[in-house]
């Protein structure tokens, strides 16, 4: 009988999509990129999704989230993209949690409950803990570098992180990993080098911060406000989610892991 995978199936086979509906992803940060992976697994048929992010969607989003709308402006984004993953799919169990992944609100999480995660934020501090209790948890993960400052959607590649090169946030993240003994991680990181932003007072958030009240951590704190575009961060996050999808197909099989 057809359904909302058929075409998928196609191309999958039933045996694959079976392991896909069974399989249950967590993403952490649901942004410019990790919006988008989780548009793109959601339609592939992932069974259950965890959504982990903290934020809430400012009127700036708007040019490259796909959660991003003028009617959205304000809600925590994880609250947005369940009920959009709820009304692609109604049948995937989707939970959204409001929280900033940091060593301190690390252990508030058992990743063991997952076939796979998925770091989308930007956060070093956070990506290196939760890629070494991912590792611990003997977890498949994959991390997302840099996507602001960078204009050239094709630039992307899937690599290990050690062989990362251009990339601010890898090469940070690569001295972190190495001093933890993190052999490997695969990342999707950009080739081009990174662009600087222009600085306009005008045009910029930095004097004119229109963040929703109730923001846990405004712009205005950054060293450097990023640029960004509507391109480059869906492109980060489509593949993402095609790696997560081509993994769980490869490897999976043994079913999702009992939830509450």
């Amino acid at each position: 009988m057809l359904d909302q995978f058929a075409r998928t199936s196609l191309q999958l086979g039933r045996e694959n999509m079976q392991k896909l509906f069974a399989a249950a992803v967590a993403v952490f940060g649901v942004g410019g990129v990790g919006g988008y992976c989780v548009e793109a697994l959601v339609r592939s048929g992932i069974g259950a999704i965890d959504l982990f992010d903290d934020d809430k969607i400012c009127l700036t989003n708007l040019n490259r989230q796909i959660i991003a709308t003028h009617s959205t402006v304000g809600r925590y984004k994880v609250d947005v993209t369940k009920e959009r993953v709820l009304d692609i799919n109604p049948g995937c169990k989707v939970g959204a949690f409001k929280m900033f992944y940091m060593p301190d609100t690390a252990d508030t999480v058992d990743l063991s409950r997952y076939d796979y995660v998925v770091d989308a934020i930007d956060t070093v501090t956070g990506k290196i803990e939760l890629i070494v209790r991912a590792k611990a948890a003997g977890v498949p993960v994959i991390c997302a570098m840099g996507a602001a400052n960078k204009l050239d959607a094709a630039a992307f590649v899937v690599t290990d992180i050690h062989k990362t090169e251009m990339d601010p946030l890898a090469k940070v993240m690569r001295k972190e990993l190495r001093a933890r003994g993190v052999k490997d991680v695969k990342v999707v990181y950009s080739k081009e080098a990174p662009l600087t932003p222009i600085e306009d007072d005008e045009i910029s958030c930095r004097t004119g911060c229109v963040c929703p009240p109730g923001t846990a951590r405004y712009c205005t704190i950054r060293r450097q406000i990023p640029a960004s575009n509507a391109f480059v961060p869906a492109a980060a996050g489509l593949i993402l989610a095609g790696e997560v999808i081509k993994d769980l197909i490869q490897n999976g099989g043994e079913g999702m892991v009992e939830r509450e």
